[in-house]
């Protein structure tokens, strides 16, 4: 029916809400502490704006690290926009909101995960390909604890 409550999009929405108070956090303080994002997305998502040798590589998804080299970190209500440095290339990368699959920070323990529906396809699953930009994780960062990741398919109708 049209008319029945969609929960799944509403809490879906409100997780979103935490990522883009997260980047605005970021944006005005920098990151806290030992605070760290991986940021996974559908690099081929309508509206998503990277550069032609990182759409090239990460075909589907792709994992971006904010931690130690990027700038100007932009949130807007649909979109955010970040610069990383890839092969000490500084690179503009724009990315919707609703192409996120996936949003952690393994210094609290803390993820989510979301369904990133493009426009053609009913669902899309999660794939985790990183592409840190040039910082190698330390050795305290391979050993994070692995943290709750809250999974909305268990909720979803099949």
């Amino acid at each position: 029916m049209d008319d029945e409550i969609n929960y799944n999009d509403m809490v879906e929405k409100a997780l979103l809400e935490v990522v883009r108070e997260s980047l605005r956090h970021v944006a005005k303080n920098g990151l806290p502490g030992d605070q760290h994002f991986y940021i996974t997305f559908k690099t081929h998502f309508p509206g998503v704006d990277l550069p032609s040798h990182l759409a090239e590589r990460y075909k589907d998804d792709m994992t971006i690290v904010l931690q130690h080299q990027f700038w100007d970190v932009i949130v807007e209500q649909d979109y955010f926009s970040v610069d990383l440095s890839f092969n000490h290339n500084r690179e503009t990368l724009t990315i919707p909101f609703a192409a996120l699959t996936a949003f952690a920070d393994p210094s609290v323990q803390f993820g989510l995960q979301f369904t990133s529906t493009l426009p053609d396809q009913e669902d899309s699953s999660v794939t985790e390909t990183e592409a840190a930009p040039e910082e190698e994780a330390t050795e305290d960062q391979q050993e994070s604890k692995p943290g709750e990741v809250i999974a909305l398919d268990a909720f979803r109708k099949k």
